[in-house]
């Protein structure tokens, strides 16, 4: 089989459009998917981020949605793609939007954030596909906004984090209004134990496309750790910053409030920080990435709400100033470097209080991360840290850390960052252990 998209069966016009996006060579996820898609199969695709999953399910719908012609009737929509965020949606619809500009096929969005009458109206006359954040999407079923009884295609993006966020529970509500016959693609970057059943349950005899094993990152990737105290993290991080204050650097924080007191305070250092978490409305947040993108800052401080919408090929360092709850979640930060093959650094800060996330994520990754300074921290270490979220807490307990411990209360402002430690645990911004492990979709 040829290795250019003419092999692959794409109608004339959307070939010629990837050409003038400078897209010629199909990668490994597209060149296995977008046939059995063809085909009409039901896909289950399994790939790392950054290496093309909405061309390789955006592209067979397309084509599907050109070759059969006609128009939707008015509130309905031919083809549905849910995914788990707003920035997400965003970057899908833009890239099928470009896939399919100058031509009949109407692309929407619908998510939360946003006033939700606009996206009524835009509802009226039906759409070709519909991107849609799950809440959005069953706050406008309950209005009789939109009907999904004729739509033919159903796309689960990211569904890995659907998941782990709850979505769970709106698919049910969703899947029985789309036809029995019709096709499904869901489509992840790492396989938990859930999927299976997902895909049991909405997939008929899917194709499993697996490109690289799941859970391992971009082969460009460099990743190393720093076992630090908390309180020296921002010193540390400021450091780092320095060395490379010409290049895009993401930052991920656990917590609302501490990734709001990190960008502050870097920006009081000099640095151009912006900032995206769920107290930023959504035009904040689209700013802020835009900002980035264009590089008018050069650094972004974000929740993991940011670690499955970001595709900016040229981000060159991903922080995890907080290690995530889900180690899952580490995949798809780190994931928003080394992008459609460029290279890129994952640098991870570990306290004594994330020894236990950052076992579980070299037990999903099944390596041994490289230390960059300091030691692991031992268990006396551990046990050692504090139980309650007072100020003694705040440099995360025991020796180790390298020689940063002695630079102490320089590092308070970012310190934030890891939501205090209440019990060993770090906390969420209503002060409820687990981070970003929502078990109830938000509407958004």
């Amino acid at each position: 089989m040829s290795d250019d998209f003419t092999s692959l069966g794409l109608a004339p016009r959307l070939i010629e459009k990837l050409a003038e996006q400078g897209i010629t060579k199909p990668t490994p996820i597209q060149l296995q998917a977008i046939p059995e898609a063809m085909k009409g199969r039901d896909v289950m695709g399994l790939a790392q981020t950054g290496t093309g999953k909405t061309a390789a399910f955006g592209l067979p719908l397309l084509h599907k949605l050109l070759s059969e012609g006609g128009k939707p009737s008015p509130k309905t929509v031919r083809a549905l793609i849910l995914a788990p965020t707003r920035e997400l949606a965003k970057q899908i619809q833009d890239n099928l939007k470009n896939y399919s500009d100058g031509g009949h096929i109407k692309v929407g969005m619908v998510v939360g954030g946003i006033s939700i009458n606009p996206q009524i109206k835009r509802l009226e006359r039906g759409l070709d596909l519909l991107v849609a954040t799950p809440g959005r999407l069953i706050d406008l079923l309950d209005r009789k906004a939109v009907r999904l009884d004729e739509t033919k295609f159903l796309v689960l993006d990211e569904a890995d984090q659907m998941l782990d966020m709850g979505f769970i529970h709106a698919l049910r509500q969703i899947a029985p209004l789309l036809p029995r016959s019709r096709q499904t693609m869901l489509f992840s970057a790492t396989m938990p134990k859930q999927m299976a059943e997902l895909s049991k349950s909405y997939l008929t005899d899917p194709v499993r496309i697996q490109v690289a094993p799941p859970g391992k990152p971009a082969d460009k990737v460099t990743q190393e750790v720093h076992f630090i105290a908390t309180n020296s993290k921002t010193d540390l991080l400021i450091e780092l910053l320095e060395k490379h204050r010409d290049e895009r650097a993401l930052v991920f924080g656990r917590t609302k409030h501490g990734s709001e007191r990190l960008k502050k305070h870097l920006e009081s250092k000099g640095f151009a920080a912006a900032s995206i978490h769920g107290n930023k409305s959504q035009g904040q947040r689209d700013r802020a990435i835009q900002a980035f993108k264009d590089g008018e800052v050069k650094i972004l401080v974000a929740t993991d709400v940011a670690a499955r919408g970001i595709d900016i090929p040229g981000v060159k360092h991903v922080y995890n100033f907080d290690l995530p709850n889900v180690a899952e979640n580490y995949i798809h930060r780190i994931g928003r470097t080394a992008r459609a093959d460029a290279d890129g650094a994952a640098i991870a800060f570990c306290s004594p209080q994330e020894m236990d996330e950052f076992r579980a994520i070299e037990k999903m990754l099944k390596i041994a991360i490289p230390t960059a300074s300091g030691s692991p921290w031992q268990k006396h270490e551990e046990e050692a840290k504090p139980k309650q979220g007072g100020r003694g807490g705040r440099g995360g307990g025991g020796g180790g850390g390298g020689q940063r411990r002695s630079q102490g209360g320089g590092g308070r402002p970012g310190g934030g960052g890891g939501g205090g430690a209440r019990g060993g645990k770090p906390a969420n911004s209503a002060g409820k252990p687990g981070g970003q492990r929502r078990r109830k979709p938000a509407r958004g």
